[in-house]
């Protein structure tokens, strides 16, 4: 969230934490794209006016140089038709107009979320040959046979399993596996990714690929089985 006002940040990040999101709260545009560069995000609150870089160059950065897709949500009091049309054109997904009210934020952000992960019909498995999650009884199959996992390193598959594709932080994966109040550290991460690498025995043969991307995260792809 971009927002340089201190008392209007503490409130939306208290209504949107009340809602179940973690937040990471920023008062200038070069602090928040400093953010963006090396950690992952599922949407971009955004103020038009602060310091540095305005809200609409932090856009144009994200959708531009990033080529990033995440949810982008402007909330600023530039009440315009030709500000609006601006920031839509810029490739912003919504716009609220200043005074921002409780739940409207939260309806537009749950909105966001649902139009970039559209919502599956309640599933029990998720089947990506030769791999099968059992949700139900939290088992994580391959091949027919079922691994042994711990407690994390099954909820860290079944986040990469979710996420096919994204890349993904360190801080985003430790935050969404071990809960934004845990103080878990880089290390933590790379070992628990290691593990379930190695049991999961990703690679072209399997017809999924576990990359790391120096400094940032990991992404858990797609690619050809090998014959």
């Amino acid at each position: 969230m971009l927002e340089d006002d201190v008392d209007v940040g503490a409130a939306m990040r208290q209504w949107l934490e009340a809602g179940g999101h973690t937040v990471h709260h920023f008062t200038s545009g070069k602090a928040i794209v400093r953010e963006a560069a090396r950690e992952s995000f599922d949407l971009f609150l955004l103020d038009w006016h602060v310091p540095d870089l305005s809200g609409e160059e932090v856009l144009k950065w994200l959708r531009e140089k990033q080529q990033s897709t995440v949810p982008v949500l402007f909330a600023t009091s530039r009440d315009s038709e030709q500000d609006i049309v601006s920031a839509l054109a810029a490739g912003a997904d919504d716009y609220m107009i200043k005074p921002v009210r409780r739940m409207e934020l939260l309806a537009r952000v749950e909105a966001l979320l649902r139009r970039m992960r559209p919502k599956q019909p309640e599933a029990e498995a998720i089947e990506l040959p030769p791999y099968h999650i059992d949700l139900a009884n939290r088992v994580v199959k391959l091949d027919g046979q079922a691994l042994e996992m711990t407690d994390k390193e099954y909820d860290l598959t079944l986040f990469l399993f979710r996420n096919l594709g994204r890349l993904l932080s360190r801080g985003h994966i430790s935050e969404s596996v071990w809960g934004r109040s845990a103080d878990v550290q880089s290390r933590t991460v790379d070992t628990h990714v290691s593990r379930v690498r190695k049991k999961l025995d990703f690679g072209p043969e399997r017809g999924l690929r576990l990359t790391p991307v120096y400094n940032f995260g990991y992404r858990l792809e797609k690619v050809s089985i090998s014959s």
